[in-house]
């Protein structure tokens, strides 16, 4: 047994292992910890009764469990799988399109580009003055048709001054977010999915958590003015990256965006 465990079996053991923690990360990250470890106690014990003691009856009833509980675990963890494997692709999927199907002059594209964040990064800092509430989220590779539905249409082009008359404190839409999508606000007054990770500090509100919630389910960046203190937040990829000055957001938007 010793000579025949080779190379291959090493790696066997290293991948099972990986995928196990990369699953109890996960299930700690949806608060569903408990249900792992018992999941796991349970195959375990499936193991141990079937293969090691050899016990036929209850292996048997056991191995009609683990059949019919996978089906059931799908059903459960929907959300959770769904999240998983949009996080095995998505960060380099963004790239890989652009330059798979990219073909115009990128200069220009640039500077389309910069059109676009001047704008963004200007309203956010004049809002952050004046303690106005904001949240804004910028499309990138996974569409967000879905969440534009939620809202009211606009498609107008990115301006300071639309932006700011959108989030004013009598505006009706001040309190949803704004999408802009293909250098276009697209809607705004949309409705965002709300994280419910534990891990955010409590000091940050319900746009933050609007905010983190969209990054879940999108490789989009979505920025936040807060309406207590001003500071300007922005969420990618699930993390947030907070007291930003204008400089740092311009940087921000425009490393992600490109």
């Amino acid at each position: 047994m010793f000579f025949e465990f080779g190379i291959k079996d090493v790696i066997d053991i290293v991948l099972v292992a990986l995928m196990l923690f990369y699953i109890y990360r996960l299930m700690k990250e949806s608060r569903s910890l408990n249900v792992f470890m018992g999941i796991l106690v349970f195959v375990v014990l499936w193991l141990l009764v079937s293969q090691v003691l050899g016990m036929k009856l209850l292996g048997s009833i056991m191995d009609k469990l683990v059949s019919v509980g996978v089906i059931g675990l799908i059903i459960i963890f929907q959300e959770d799988i769904r999240k998983f494997l949009y996080n095995l692709g998505a960060h380099q999927r963004t790239k890989a399109l652009h330059r798979l199907f990219y073909k115009g002059d990128k200069e220009l594209d640039r500077e389309h580009l910069k059109q676009v964040i001047m704008p963004i990064v200007m309203s956010c800092m004049s809002m952050s003055k004046k303690k106005i509430g904001a949240l804004i989220v910028l499309q990138r590779a996974s569409p967000l048709d879905d969440i534009v539905a939620t809202g009211e249409r606009i498609d107008a082009t990115v301006s300071q001054r639309l932006i700011e008359n959108i989030f004013f404190k009598n505006s009706p839409l001040h309190d949803g977010a704004m999408v802009i999508a293909d250098h276009r606000i697209k809607a705004a007054g949309c409705i965002l999915p709300v994280s419910h990770d534990l891990n955010i500090p409590k000091e940050l509100g319900l746009r933050h958590r609007a905010a983190l919630g969209i990054t879940h389910e999108s490789d989009c960046l979505a920025i936040v003015v807060s309406e207590e203190t001003g500071g300007i937040s922005v969420a990618i990829r699930s993390q947030f990256q907070l007291r930003l000055t204008a400089e740092k957001l311009e940087s921000i938007l425009t490393q992600e965006m490109t």
